[in-house]
């Protein structure tokens, strides 16, 4: 198990109470000290129109992160494709990786990250959000940046300064397309724990080696939420749960504190959904989750494993980071 890369994912929670500039400073912080502990990489989301969240533009955020930071690599989890014109993320990559060279993650998705409202109103027409049109778009991105383009468009900045591009998914249609362009392969576990294993394996077995990539490469990014003691880390997950709950009923809200979650009177639906969403994660002492890390480990075999950390607190969070990384190396 310590032999086993460990990286980063942040959402940039903004907490009940404060503002997006706070929850923004939160996030340098915890890159920061993610850096300090060995943490391989520090990646961010992409999520609009949600009241809990301030990472809407991963690149803005990258910036201040490269910058903010001296050797970590700081990258996108993910930029969500159909958003965007692939120029455009070619040269904000690009850019990017001129200024931090060696240090930038271009990871990309294919979910909006958003409601279908809110995804139109993002790329301002219809066209380009389906599934259909994603194998197409990410290679049209990838070819701005190596000069492949068939008419001849080339990134710029972006060209002679490709940063390492991952596809992630949850899903094995996304392990497939990863599989055919020879791309590492990062898996959202902490999304859809049931399909982690068997899209892993259909990427592993469809890999297409590449000069720069010959050998498949895997990440799992998981929820890791550790503390002293399992009712510790039950108490730092209750607003998590709280979050996603009110997300899926369509009511997005700022990141509750563990006593606002905890005396929310949730339904017996509710508490099963949040009893689903811990299944196969990383929650409670180090103990445990020392135990639990070596199971998902030996089932999903992955080259990498994310840390997802989604508490109220930022000394919590990187408390739990810290904790985390000490069960997993002993």
């Amino acid at each position: 198990m310590s032999r086993v890369t460990l990286s980063v994912l942040d959402l940039a929670p903004v907490q009940a109470g404060t503002t997006t500039g706070a929850a923004l400073h939160a996030t340098t912080q915890l890159a920061q000290r993610a850096e300090e502990l060995g943490f391989r990489r520090f990646w961010v989301a992409e999520h609009h129109n949600m009241p809990g969240i301030a990472s809407a533009a991963p690149a803005v955020l990258l910036a201040h992160l490269a910058a903010a930071t001296a050797r970590i690599r700081v990258g996108s989890g993910g930029v969500m494709l159909p958003n965007h014109a692939p120029l455009v993320v070619a040269e904000q990559f690009g850019t990017l990786e001129s200024l931090h060279p060696g240090r930038i993650d271009l990871g990309i998705g294919r979910a909006p990250g958003t409601d279908p409202v809110t995804a139109r109103a993002l790329r301002r027409l219809a066209d380009g959000l389906g599934a259909d049109a994603f194998p197409r778009e990410l290679t049209d991105l990838i070819g701005y940046f190596r000069g492949t383009d068939p008419d001849g468009i080339v990134a710029s900045p972006g060209r002679d300064a490709e940063p390492e591009i991952w596809l992630l998914g949850s899903s094995g249609f996304s392990a497939q397309v990863a599989a055919v362009l020879g791309l590492p392969f990062a898996f959202a576990h902490h999304i859809a724990p049931d399909n982690t294993a068997a899209a892993l394996a259909l990427y592993r077995d469809n890999f297409r080696p590449t000069p720069s990539r010959p050998e498949p490469y895997t990440m799992v990014a998981a929820s890791a939420i550790c503390a002293d003691t399992d009712a510790a880390a039950d108490r730092l997950a209750a607003p998590r749960d709280l979050a996603f709950a009110q997300l899926r009923a369509g009511r997005p809200q700022a990141l509750a504190t563990p006593e606002q979650a905890a005396a929310f009177p949730g339904s017996d639906a509710e508490r099963r959904f949040a009893d689903q969403r811990k299944a196969g994660q990383l929650q409670g002492s180090p103990e445990t989750v020392r135990a639990q890390a070596a199971r998902l480990l030996a089932e999903t075999a992955p080259d990498e494993l994310m840390l997802n950390t989604l508490v109220y607190d930022i000394d919590a969070r990187i408390r739990s980071i810290e904790l985390t990384r000490k069960a997993l190396e002993g």
